[in-house]
């Protein structure tokens, strides 16, 4: 009985933290613009202006985005996470926060992927990972049958992992949806899947 009410709590607690945190920092974003813009534009224009804040926000994100998906960009965010990197207390904070918003691009990556089940990372261990499609030709080197790539998540933090080349054959599809396959990756087997997600699918792995 304790053990459920655990794992309900504990699901709760996984899906609320990032939402509540999401919710935090992006109002306390939009105070801290709305206050510095009212305040900068009040002193030319005695007219308050409601909703600047919020439009401020949206074109510094998109200022933002826009000049990350550049080389230069890239760059320069790179070194800047190196930096963060090796000042203590400012790196654990910067961490947790980015690997929040690091589930948004694993749902966009894996979300369609089959999820699938093999031995990993010897016989007798078993391992789920994401199929990821066909090995490259110059890679099929065996000689019973074509490789599959299978991204292999670590948990707790699934957004690193490896990347394994499968024989198709020693690959087992299940019928478990990719975002439930996440939440058991997130919270280290806490998540349980609705009853059944051992059955085979309606579609299999050779269908990429």
């Amino acid at each position: 009985m304790l053990r459920d009410i655990w794992r309900i709590f504990a699901t709760g607690l996984l899906l609320l933290v990032p939402a509540w945190a999401t919710y935090l920092i992006l109002t306390t974003l939009f105070w801290t613009l709305d206050e510095l813009l009212t305040k900068m534009v009040g002193d030319r224009f005695p007219l308050r202006l409601p909703g600047l804040g919020l439009i401020t926000m949206i074109i510094l994100v998109i200022a933002v985005g826009a000049f990350t998906t550049h080389l230069v960009g890239q760059r320069i965010v790179a070194y800047l996470e190196r930096r963060l990197d090796q000042i203590p207390l400012v790196r654990s904070i910067y961490l947790t926060m980015k690997g929040m918003t690091d589930i948004l691009n694993f749902r966009s990556r894996f979300g369609q992927s089959t999820v699938v089940a093999f031995p990993f990372p010897r016989d007798g261990l078993w391992a789920l990972g994401f199929v990821m499609g066909t090995a490259p030709s110059v890679l099929q080197v065996s000689p019973i049958d074509r490789l599959l790539m299978v991204f292999v998540p670590t948990a707790i933090h699934p957004f690193t992992g490896y990347l394994a080349f499968v024989p198709e054959g020693e690959v087992t599809a299940l019928n478990l949806p990719a975002e439930d396959a996440m939440k058991m990756e997130f919270s280290a087997g806490l998540f349980k899947p609705a009853t059944g997600w051992l059955q085979p699918p309606h579609t299999s792995p050779r269908s990429l």
